[in-house]
């Protein structure tokens, strides 16, 4: 989506524009984005919890009634692994970054010291709370719009190979659950542009984790995921150790 950032606007104002959404309430913009934290040390005011549980099962069902009539032939089981790729914490989050969200959270001073606005757990929930949000103020319709307009992209991507080789979306669960950073790709290009050739880095938590190239920007970002992928998948398999093995290496008899 465009930014139409306004001068004088706050986090907030500048997160609807983002979303192309004028908030009837503001109210409700200020709660989807009060993360309990913050309302521990601000007595009386409401987290985004419950607009969080509400935003889950709108998302939920704008982006299963889209799967369901824009892909006849998937099969029930294709149909739930889609859903899964696209309304899973790290999708939400990786979008949420893209937004801006964390810029405009309201946050505790311990979560905010301890790198709150980056985090994929917090910037997923929010993102849920925003929808919820849009939901009660403007109408299922507004929702609908703001889901599969952000979302586009992720449910195309998912539908042309659920459940297969997405390796961006595995590392991105695997980069949340493990260091609750979300991966970070870096794109150079060479050549004339009838015939470009890219190449890709992929970081997570300051790390290099993977390089990949291809003959698109996707291609490359999907090679290096799928390098770092196995990389941090390698590093958790059991590995061969003496329990298999008697005095000196020998095998047991």
């Amino acid at each position: 989506m465009e930014d139409s950032d306004a001068p004088g606007c706050g986090p907030r104002e500048r997160l609807a524009q983002r979303l192309r959404w004028s908030p009837k309430d503001p109210d409700l913009l200020a709660q989807a984005l009060a993360h309990r934290s913050w309302c521990a040390e601000a007595a009386g005011q409401p987290s985004n919890e419950r607009l969080e549980f509400l935003g889950d099962a709108v998302l939920g069902l704008i982006v299963t009634a889209h799967i369901y009539a824009e892909y006849p032939d998937l099969p029930e089981g294709e149909l739930a692994k889609v859903r899964a790729s696209v309304v899973s914490a790290p999708t939400l989050a990786e979008l949420a970054s893209l937004l801006g969200v964390g810029e405009a959270l309201q946050l505790g001073k311990g979560e905010a010291t301890s790198g709150g606005r980056s985090k994929p757990s917090l910037l997923a929930d929010a993102m849920e709370a925003l929808i919820g949000a849009v939901y009660l103020d403007a109408g299922m319709e507004a929702a609908n719009r703001l889901v599969l307009e952000l979302m586009a992209d992720q449910i195309a991507d998912a539908a042309a190979g659920p459940g297969g080789e997405d390796y961006k979306t595995r590392l991105q669960e695997v980069s949340a659950q493990r260091f609750d950073q979300l991966p970070v790709y870096s794109v150079t290009d060479t050549g004339p542009d009838h015939a470009k050739h890219f190449r890709a880095t992929v970081t997570i938590a300051g790390e290099e984790r993977g390089l990949g190239e291809g003959r698109s920007k996707k291609q490359a970002e999907q090679a290096a995921a799928q390098v770092a992928w196995q990389n941090l998948e390698r590093r958790t398999q059991p590995r061969q150790n003496d329990d298999d093995s008697g005095p000196g290496g020998e095998p047991h008899a």
